[in-house]
């Protein structure tokens, strides 16, 4: 019964999509509109048909996805230290903080010809800009839950004198994992934001590649179907994320419903 009530809300969220589509598809076979902008979804499954049988979609998905990969461990890994550093320690809060938060303003593209001076065309100024994107959330995240757990929590662990680790294990870490596993998957969702920043940068493969080499030969069909796979793809990877976090937080009945 679990799997038919979450397929009903899967069905339920294809809902407003699919009457979207089909409501355009009837407008541009009624001549309502041209459709030469914004092709119907005939043309635009077509194109992703095309792709996927030349094999040429499976290339990009794969690119795309091992810089977001890569991006999201290094970015993750180091926001959850930095976050955890920060919070528990005053004098790296007033020391790295303030710079932290002015660096979080910096739009994406910014960083762009720093990196390419830096590290040239290749796949490292990609993966960094990715990991730059996942940073802030996941620092933000988990310096905010680490700071707003509530002392009250932790003087009962005194009380019960308990150990530095086992503080940590029963009672910090269940205060924190839930804010998070929430931080980890807006770092994700910004991940797949900064790829297509990363793939303007002399790419060759990637859905962002797709993106700009549809742009340049005005083709929206095919910007239209790498849209569609950047939105099927990182729902994919957004589900499989929490997927894997569930059992970390299975001890409370709220929290996927949160996520």
């Amino acid at each position: 019964m679990v799997w038919l009530r979450h397929g009903g809300r899967a069905a339920l969220g294809l809902l407003l999509p699919l009457a979207l589509a089909l409501g355009w598809e009837i407008a541009v076979r009624l001549g309502l509109a041209s459709g030469r902008l914004l092709p119907p979804p005939s043309r635009i499954g077509a194109a992703l048909l095309d792709l996927a049988a030349s094999g040429d979609l499976l290339v990009h998905v794969r690119a795309t996805l091992a810089r977001v990969g890569l991006g999201f461990l290094w970015g993750a890994g180091t926001g959850i230290l930095a976050g955890a550093l920060v919070a528990t320690v005053p004098a790296l809060r007033w020391l790295l903080d303030p710079s932290l938060q002015a660096l979080r303003a910096v739009p994406s593209l910014a960083w762009v010809p720093l990196f390419i001076l830096w590290f040239g065309i290749l796949e490292t100024p990609k993966v960094l800009l990715i990991a730059v994107g996942v940073f802030f959330p996941v620092y933000i995240g988990v310096a905010g839950a680490i700071a707003s757990v509530d002392r009250k929590l932790v003087e009962v662990g005194r009380i019960f004198r308990l150990s530095g680790i086992a503080l940590v294990r029963r009672i910090l870490l269940p205060a924190v994992l839930p804010a998070t596993l929430v931080a980890l998957r807006t770092g994700l969702g910004l991940g797949f934001l900064f790829v297509v920043a990363a793939e303007l940068m002399g790419a060759s493969e990637g859905l962002g590649y797709l993106l700009v080499d549809g742009q340049q030969f005005g083709k929206p069909d095919q910007i239209l179907a790498a849209i569609i796979a950047f939105a099927v793809v990182g729902k994919l990877a957004d589900a499989l994320l929490v997927a894997l976090t569930g059992p970390l937080v299975r001890w409370q009945d709220t929290v996927r419903e949160s996520l």
